[in-house]
C-alpha cells in the first residue's frame, strides 16, 4: 500500500562557496529526533532516528556540515512488511489503531558496498532491516534479520576480512530482563544470523541499564558505543574488545555535570573529512521531546575516546553548549517552516495511515477527509487520523486558516474537525457541524493517556456560507441528478507556545490557543495548556477531521498554514 505523507515545506537557500568552519549552538536540531544515528558517505552525512508507531517511519535528514539538517525522506513509507502487525482490526493491529510507543525503535544507519543500510529493533517481533542505493528515494522492504521479543537496538558491522557482526540490547519490558548487550555473526549480505546472539557484556553492577548500541571498529579494537543510566539521568559508556564477542573493557566517555545537559543519550560517532571526530546525541527536553545535541570527540592517547570537555581533567567529558565544526562546503540550510503545506516527509500519522485520508490542494494546502470513528466518541488520542508534526523550537507560533466543509447526507450530524495539541494530554480548538452552523469549541482532555474523556467549553457558533451543487444536471441519456448543497464554515486559529522554566527540571512548554472569524481579529481562549510528552515521544500539534455516522461519501477540512 502505498501511503502519501506530508510534511510542511521548508524554504533552502544553496550556499556554494567555501567556508573554513561552521559555528554551532547546541542543540543542533530542537525537534524530536529520538536515538539518532549518522553515517558520512564522501562529504555528506545522513542521519536518521526513532519513529516509533509514527508514520512515516525513520526520517532521512541530509548535512554537509553536520549542524544544518534537512529532512530529505524517510525509510518506511509503506505498511512494512509480511507480518509486521497481526490481523486486521486486532489490538496489534498499526493500520487501524494507535499502538503508542511500539514498532520503530533505536534504528543504526550505515553505508556498506554502495547501499545504505538501517537496521531497527521492533520490541514485540525483533530485529529488521531496510536498505537503498539512494537515502532520497524508495527503500526497500523490510527483512527481517532476526525475529525475538525483547531484541532491540542494533548496529551492524562489516568488518575488513568479509564478515559481519550485529550488536543490540534487550527491552527488560518485554523480556523480563535488561542491562545486557549481545554481539551475533551475521550473513555478509546483512539479511540473516549465521548463529545465535550471545550476551557479551553485563551492566547491572556499573553501568545499569545499558542499552543503544553502536558498533564500531579501530586499530584493531572493537568498540560499543552505549548509554547507560537511564535516559534523562545517565551518561554515555564505551566498551573496547579485541574479538567481536570479547572480553569487553568499559570506561564512562561523558556524562552530565551541572549546568550542562541532563542525561546525555544515545548516539552516534561519525568522523568528519578532515579526520575531525564527533559525537550526536539526544537530550530528552519532556515536551518538547528527544532533541540533538553535537559533541566533539577526540582519542586519547590510551585507546578511548572522550566525548565533549574535560575541564576538570579526570578523563571523563561533559557536554558542551557551542562550538565550531569545519566543513568542505556550505550546506543547503533550511530557514524554518513554509507559508503553506506540502507534500513532503515531515508530517507523521499516529498509526499506518490510509491513502485516503488527505489530498493536497493547488494552491498549497492539504485537505483532510473526514474518517468514520466508533460512537460514543471520548477521545483524540486514540485516533489515527490526527495529522500531527514536532515541535520545532522552545519557542514558535503556527496561525492556520480553515475551511470546514461537512457532508450533509450523514444520518447523524456532528462531523468534527480542528486543531490540536497531542501527547499524554492533549487540547485544542473544535468545529462541530450542528443544524444552527458550526460550533466552535474549546477541549481539552488531561489524562487522555490513562483514558480520561474530553471536557468542553463553547465559544461561539459560526453561520455556514452555501456552496450550491449542480442541480438537474443532464448530458444526453444521463438522468438529472440533484446533490445536496454544501456549506462552509471559515476559521483562523493559532498555536503560541513559550518555555516556562522548571527549577531542576526541562522548562513547561506552555501553550495559548486564539481563533479569529476573519483573519485580523483575535480572542485569545482563557485557558493555559501544559503540553505533555507522549510515550517516548515529545509533544505534536496537529489537525483533524472525523464523523461518527457511515456513510459512502466524506465532509472535509481544508488547511492553509499562514505563518510559524
Amino acid at each position: 500500500m502505498v501511503v502519501l505523507l506530508l510534511i510542511l515545506a521548508l524554504l533552502c537557500c544553496a550556499c556554494d562557496h567555501q567556508v573554513e568552519s561552521v559555528s554551532y549552538t547546541n542543540p543542533v536540531l530542537h525537534m524530536d529526533f529520538s536515538d539518532p544515528d549518522v553515517c558520512r558517505v564522501g562529504e555528506d552525512y545522513y542521519m536518521t532516528a526513532s519513529s516509533f508507531n509514527c508514520f512515516p517511519g525513520l526520517p532521512i535528514l541530509h548535512s554537509r556540515d553536520l549542524v544544518h539538517w534537512k529532512q530529505i525522506g524517510a525509510a518506511l513509507t509503506d505498511y512494512p512488511g509480511e507480518g509486521w502487525d497481526s490481523t486486521p482490526g486486532s489490538a496489534d493491529d498499526f493500520c487501524t489503531t494507535v499502538q503508542h510507543g511500539k514498532a520503530v525503535w533505536a534504528p543504526a544507519i550505515r553505508y556498506h558496498d554502495g547501499w545504505f543500510y538501517i537496521y531497527v529493533g521492533d520490541p514485540d517481533r525483533g530485529i529488521f532491516m531496510v536498505r537503498t542505493q539512494d537515502p532520497a528515494g524508495r527503500w526497500e522492504a523490510p527483512v527481517w534479520v532476526v525475529r525475538q521479543k525483547g531484541f532491540i537496538d542494533p548496529c551492524p558491522l562489516w568488518d575488513a576480512d568479509g564478515s559481519a557482526w550485529l550488536s543490540h540490547g534487550l527491552a527488560g519490558s518485554r523480556a523480563g530482563l535488561k542491562s545486557v548487550l549481545f554481539v551475533a555473526p551475521m550473513a555478509a549480505d546483512g539479511t540473516q544470523l549465521l548463529g545465535p546472539s550471545r550476551i557479551v557484556y553485563d551492566g547491572h553492577k556499573t553501568q545499569p541499564t545499558i542499552e543503544g548500541t553502536k558498533f564500531y571498529k579501530r586499530d584493531g579494537w572493537y568498540y560499543i558505543f552505549s548509554p547507560a543510566g537511564g535516559v534523562s539521568t545517565g551518561w554515555q559508556t564505551v566498551l573496547r574488545a579485541r574479538e567481536p564477542f570479547g572480553p569487553y573493557e568499559e570506561r564512562i566517555v561523558m556524562a552530565w555535570a551541572p549546568g550542562t545537559v541532563n542525561g546525555p543519550h544515545q548516539g552516534a560517532w561519525v568522523s568528519a573529512p578532515d579526520g575531525s571526530d564527533w559525537f550526536f546525541h539526544f537530550q530528552d527536553k519532556g515536551a518538547y521531546g528527544r532533541i540533538v545535541h553535537l559533541q566533539p570527540l577526540q582519542w586519547l592517547a590510551d585507546g578511548w575516546p572522550l566525548i565533549g570537555e574535560d575541564p576538570d581533567g579526570d578523563g571523563v567529558g561533559q557536554p558542551v553548549a557551542s562550538g565550531a565544526v569545519p566543513t568542505q562546503r556550505e550546506p543547503a540550510v533550511s530557514a524554518g517552516i513554509g507559508h503553506q503545506i506540502s507534500l513532503s516527509y515531515d508530517w507523521q500519522y499516529p498509526a499506518i495511515p490510509s491513502p485516503y485520508w488527505h489530498m493536497a490542494l493547488p494552491d498549497g494546502g492539504v485537505r483532510l477527509y473526514s474518517v468514520e470513528q466508533t460512537w460514543p466518541y471520548t477521545s483524540l488520542w486514540d485516533c489515527p487520523n490526527v495529522l500531527q508534526h514536532k515541535f520545532s523550537a522552545e519557542a514558535f507560533t503556527v496561525t492556520a486558516k480553515l475551511s470546514f466543509t461537512p457532508n450533509p447526507q450523514l444520518k447523524r450530524r456532528g462531523e468534527t474537525a480542528g486543531f490540536v495539541v497531542t501527547g499524554d494530554d492533549y487540547a485544542g480548538l473544535r468545529l462541530t457541524d450542528t443544524a444552527g452552523g458550526a460550533v466552535l469549541t474549546y477541549m481539552e482532555c488531561p489524562g487522555a493517556s490513562k483514558g480520561a474523556s474530553e471536557t468542553a467549553t463553547p465559544l461561539c457558533t459560526i453561520p455556514y456560507t452555501a456552496h450550491p451543487q449542480p442541480h438537474s444536471y443532464e448530458s444526453g441519456n444521463v438522468p438529472p441528478v440533484n446533490y445536496p448543497d454544501r456549506q462552509e464554515a471559515v476559521l483562523w486559529v493559532r498555536l503560541e507556545v513559550a518555555p516556562r522554566p522548571v527549577e531542576g527540571h526541562v522548562p513547561d512548554a506552555v501553550c495559548h490557543f486564539s481563533y479569529s472569524l476573519d483573519g485580523e481579529n483575535w480572542t485569545h481562549v482563557g485557558q493555559e495548556f501544559i503540553a505533555k510528552p507522549e510515550l517516548w515521544i515529545g509533544a505534536k500539534w496537529g489537525f483533524f477531521c472525523n464523523r461518527f455516522s457511515p456513510k459512502n461519501d466524506a465532509g472535509w477540512l481544508d488547511i492553509e498554514l499562514i505563518h510559524q
